[in-house]
This record gives structure tokens, sequence and C-alpha cells, in this order.
């Protein structure tokens, strides 16, 4: 009899054990099955996250290799690439229809920054923002729970950190320069939740202003180079203007002693 009971206790173990592995893998593919679903429809450009993994038990995992491309007319594929994004959720909120998310943890991601000159009130970040918020503003569909209910999110603390920016200007070569840390806390508390558009959206807003503050050095300063450009470009033509004119006065004996 103990026997008996011994064996079902390791029977129930195991089969537990298997339950948890078969979920967790689950989640991983529900999260990465819908953000390369979902993505492309937000952004207007490709989205593609190479994967998830994510425990039913505590709630904490790992999305890796996040890449969104640019939208369409810039030179860069990629918009930016996330490596790594770690996230904690609340266990019980992970297959409902209001998400809470206690940590989203993002480090060491890639933005590409282009712009061209002479308007460089127009980039591709921008741009991209815009797509995101034509989305939300449009009332297309947003991703909801088994009940049919849309799927609200909840952010008790966002960290953005280590970011790196390549600044394109025009045709010239790109600059690498360090984009401030970006901190948001309660995203979407007050409202009980918000949609996944509209927690892409904020948080893109705020992004879009540190990697456009993060350029604007290279941009002020690749701006000057074209003007200086420019000026040393109808100095040279009007030195070489005089200089012809001076030629044909000495051909034609114009020039006397």
């Amino acid at each position: 009899m103990k026997k008996i009971l011994l064996w079902s206790l390791v029977g129930v173990l195991v089969l537990g054990l298997v339950a948890v592995v078969v979920i967790s893998s689950s989640l991983g593919g529900i999260v990465t099955a819908g953000v390369n679903s979902f993505g492309p429809k937000l952004t207007q450009t490709d989205v593609k996250l190479a994967g998830a993994s994510i425990s039913p038990l505590s709630g904490s995992g790992t999305l890796t290799g996040l890449y969104v491309g640019n939208p369409s007319g810039w030179k860069n594929d990629k918009a930016f690439f996330l490596k790594s994004i770690h996230v904690s959720v609340v266990p019980s909120s992970i297959m409902g229809d209001h998400i809470i998310i206690n940590e989203l943890i993002i480090d060491d991601p890639e933005f590409d920054y282009e712009t061209k000159l002479p308007d460089v009130t127009t980039n591709n970040v921008s741009q991209l923002l815009a797509n995101i918020e034509q989305f939300a503003g449009s009332g297309s569909k947003t991703p909801a729970a088994k009940g049919g209910q849309p799927v609200k999110i909840e952010v008790k603390k966002f960290r953005l950190t280590n970011a790196k920016v390549s600044v394109g200007v025009g045709g010239m070569k790109p600059v690498t320069v360090p984009m401030p840390d970006i901190s948001m806390d309660n995203l979407g508390s007050d409202q009980g939740g918000i949609t996944p558009d509209q927690l892409v959206g904020a948080v893109m807003k705020k992004v879009t202003a540190g990697i456009i503050t993060a350029g604007k050095d290279v941009v002020v300063k690749a701006g000057t180079a074209v003007v200086d450009g420019a000026k040393d470009a109808v100095k040279g033509a009007a030195d070489a203007a005089k200089n012809a004119v001076g030629g044909i006065k000495d051909l034609f004996g114009g020039s006397k002693k």
C-alpha cells in the first residue's frame, strides 16, 4: 500500500513537471506568435520576435531578438533591434484580459535614426510613431483574451538603459552615440490597463524623443558641414570666375603695366 502511494505521488510530481514544461513552452510560443502577428499591423513595417520564455509559476521571462523594420523610403532596413527584454508578470494575470507586468526592462538596445537635409524634422522614427498612432486611432482590432474581451496591460515599472543610436544624415556616414536612459512607471494603472497599441505608443513617444535628443548634435554638425561646404563651393566658384576674367583681360591686352 505504501509503495502504491509512493509511486502515485511520484507519478503526480512527474505529470506536474511535464505540465509546467508544456505550459512554459506554450506561453513562449503564444507570446512570440502574438508579437509576430500583431507587430506588423501596428507599425506597418516588418516585425520579428525570435523567441520568448516565460515561467507560469514565477511570471518571469525573457523575450529575445525583437527586430522592427524601417518604414518605406529610408536607407536602412532596420529601425531598431532589442537583443533581450526582461519581463516579470503577475502569474495569475498571464492568461486573462488584464495583464499586470511588474517589470519590463530593456538593456543595450540598438536604434537607427535617419533624417534628411534640409528638412531634419522628417525622420524614420517619427514616421514609425505616426504609423503606430494611426493604427491606434483607426479603431483596428487589438488582441483579445479567450473570453473575447480586449487585452489590457498595466506596467508597473519600465526601464530602457544603455541604448545606442546610429545617426545617419543624408548620405553621410552614420555616427553612433549614446542615448539617455528612459524610466516610466505605472503605465495604464489609473485606467485599469491600456491596450497593447496604446502601451507601445506611450513608450515610443519617450523613445522617439530620446533618439532625437541623442542625435541632435550629429544632425546640427552635419547641417553646419553642408552649409560650410556650400559656402566654400560658392567662394571657389567666385574665385574661379574672377581668375577667368583676369585671364581673358590678359589674353586681349586688358592688363597693362
